[in-house]
């Protein structure tokens, strides 16, 4: 995959992020914010606080990349795909797709839109309806926009589907459970790319694989991505996965993003020390560098989204937070400390 150096950037640069050719995002963001409400009362309910699951994330995603979105679970990197798709109304914060703004889209385009985005979820199996047969599951798409209402094309096209992502296409007439995981998640796989679309959030595709069966997967989105000129947010857990498929990667932490980058510079320098702690965990092959390793042990827990703390959202655990200005100045916003990685710390702004 080429390598692709395009910026992450916050509020003070929005708008300024365009690769050297002149090329625009396939995908822009801007301080986009998903707040939950927290209700209290039992006949008369009243909102007392909000569960802010994305607070204030801006990126650009290029036509052909792959941008991988890590951090710990419950930081909100599904939350933030889920509603760059629009599956979730943001609450704050614009969603530009192919030039056009999706948060104020009327429903009838905003439907139209979606041909162009889809979505592979982390579990194959509560995503397929069981009471449908593969076929239908993945002709579905094609049915609800009216494309291709010839019955005979159509098994065609969804049998050629499932051979391109590896499944026999005499399958067409079975169920979900008659599959094994890794199975069931070809067939996702397929439903996605029914209507050919440019871009395609992966929200953990292989983490409820084995590991057998995830490099299997991850090589075959590689393979459509090449084929089909796709566009992935791919989000993970796995770290060493992330390195190996994206060329960028954003650290997500209680909500926002704290550090961007290409992917080789990221691991390589990680500035942040929220990324240098989940760098720390991530197992090498070689024993003698394994040996020699630094593991950085965070301390307590991670913040609530509903409470978040004063000052730095890392500072709670931060190994090394500074008195005063880590705790009582506003959360850093992000800054390129590199051409390419930026970095929201006090510390490393700061020098």
């Amino acid at each position: 995959m080429p390598e692709t150096v395009a910026a992450t950037v916050n509020t003070a640069t929005a708008g300024t992020n365009l690769r050297a050719s002149g090329e625009y995002p396939l995908l822009r963001v801007r301080n986009l914010k998903k707040h939950f409400p927290i209700s209290s009362g039992i006949i008369i309910q009243r909102q007392v606080g909000a569960v802010k699951a994305v607070d204030d994330v801006s990126f650009d995603l290029y036509k052909g990349e792959t941008l991988g979105v890590v951090g710990e679970s419950g930081c909100g990197k599904s939350t933030t795909g889920r509603t760059v798709l629009q599956l979730y109304k943001p609450t704050a914060g614009t969603v530009e797709f192919e030039g056009k703004e999706l948060t104020t889209m009327p429903a009838g385009e905003l439907r139209e839109m979606r041909q162009r985005m889809q979505m592979i979820f982390q579990d194959p199996f509560a995503s397929l309806n069981p009471r449908m047969s593969v076929g239908n599951i993945v002709s579905e798409p094609l049915r609800i926009h009216k494309i291709m209402p010839n019955k005979a094309e159509l098994q065609e096209y969804v049998e050629n589907l499932l051979q391109r992502v590896g499944l026999n296409p005499y399958y067409i007439n079975r169920y979900p459970h008659e599959f094994s995981g890794g199975q069931r998640q070809r067939i996702g796989i397929a439903r996605a790319l029914a209507l050919k679309p440019s871009l395609i959030v992966a929200d953990e595709p292989i983490s409820a694989l084995d590991v057998s069966i995830q490099a299997q997967v991850v090589n075959l989105l590689e393979d459509l991505q090449s084929e089909f000129n796709l566009t992935y947010l791919f989000i993970a857990h796995d770290l060493s996965m992330v390195r190996h498929i994206c060329n960028r990667v954003a650290v997500m932490y209680l909500g926002k993003i704290i550090e961007v980058g290409p992917t080789d510079l990221v691991y390589d320098n990680p500035l942040h020390p929220y990324t240098q702690s989940l760098l720390s965990a991530v197992p090498v092959p070689d024993p003698v560098i394994e040996k020699g390793r630094q593991r950085i042990i965070l301390r307590g827990d991670v913040p609530s989204p509903a409470r978040p703390p004063l000052g730095c959202n890392f500072n709670t655990r931060c190994p090394v937070a500074v008195p005063g200005i880590c705790y009582m100045e506003p959360d850093p916003p992000l800054v390129e400390i590199e051409p390419g990685h930026w970095a929201a710390c006090h510390r490393v702004t700061e020098g």
